[in-house]
């Protein structure tokens, strides 16, 4: 009983750390670069099912995992294409995305609505080969990606690409008097934020073994209610620091999630969960300023 309890959080937290690699991508869109964008949910699927091709195609895993991530840029470029070029409103532009990548990755997955992995190597089946234990390969290769991105990340973000890029996010009109090319910034933020979660979905596809045509349902939801539960108690002062919080708020979220259901709540209600602890999450910082304010007005 014990060993069944200890493995089914160990699954919570392997699933975050994969995941975590999505949330990441929707910070770029959602928090650098105020971007609203729905394709999470077609290109989150499209990496995995583009992985999930080549492995059954029997291309080596490695390279169907970052063709996965090439997958995602791709369609987060289209999306970036939309609206900067076709001048499509940004909720638009993704939800466009988003109904057009459901059909192409039913075309990718060679129409099938559900691609099987069971029994085919995958990158966790070859990370077993450097003699890791098996119980700790996912949350191995998890956090090397993690590691690996965020440190990515923070370097990128200070360059003068990427501090356009986060300028564009906080104020779009001040930095293109200065003569940036938003544009640009935009089309390089949403092909970075879909990339990772294209690579998430890759990633999430071996670890289930499994790619579905509906996998990236209510994705951006949950990288949202990821991100703002870690910027809640976490804190987001300091670059370093919200990268931290946006990963560890993918590892409680599915925590979280994991004790629901463990104390019954229905499969079919988890949608609504999310939705409510979105809701609460955002309103958390509202309640906090309150709080003192109400306390001081006691007194």
């Amino acid at each position: 009983m014990i060993n069944l309890t200890a493995s089914i959080w160990v699954g919570a937290l392997e699933q975050g750390l994969l995941y975590g690699v999505m949330v990441l991508g929707v910070y770029i869109t959602f928090r650098v670069l105020d971007f609203p964008d729905l394709t999470v949910d077609g290109s989150f699927t499209l990496g995995g099912a583009v992985a999930a091709r080549l492995i059954y195609s029997g291309y080596s895993p490695w390279l169907a995992t970052f063709m996965g991530l090439a997958a995602g840029l791709i369609a987060g470029l289209c999306t970036g294409l939309l609206h900067t070029k076709v001048r499509i409103a940004p909720l638009l532009a993704g939800i466009l995305m988003m109904i057009a990548l459901y059909s192409i990755n039913l075309r990718v997955m060679g129409g099938k609505s559900m691609l099987s992995l069971l029994r085919i190597d995958t990158v966790f089946t070859d990370i077993t080969l450097l003699g890791i234990p098996k119980q700790l390969v996912v949350i191995t290769l998890g956090l090397a990606f993690i590691i690996v991105i965020c440190y990515l990340m923070f370097v990128f973000l200070q360059t003068e690409v990427g501090l356009a890029l986060r300028a564009t996010g906080d104020n779009e009109q001040m930095i293109r008097s200065l003569g940036v090319n938003t544009h640009y910034s935009k089309v390089v933020g949403l092909s970075l934020g879909n990339g990772l979660v294209g690579l998430s979905g890759a990633l999430v596809a071996q670890y289930q073994s499994f790619s579905d045509a509906g996998m990236g349902i209510g994705m951006i939801v949950v990288g949202l209610a990821s991100v703002i539960m870690g910027e809640v108690v976490i804190g987001n002062k300091t670059l370093r620091r919200t990268l931290i919080a946006v990963v560890i708020g993918s590892i409680i979220y599915r925590i979280v999630i994991t004790f629901v259901m463990r104390i019954g709540l229905p499969a079919t209600d988890l949608k609504l969960f999310t939705a409510v602890l979105v809701i609460l999450a955002m309103a958390m910082p509202i309640v906090k300023e309150k709080l003192p304010a109400g306390k001081a007005s006691e007194r």
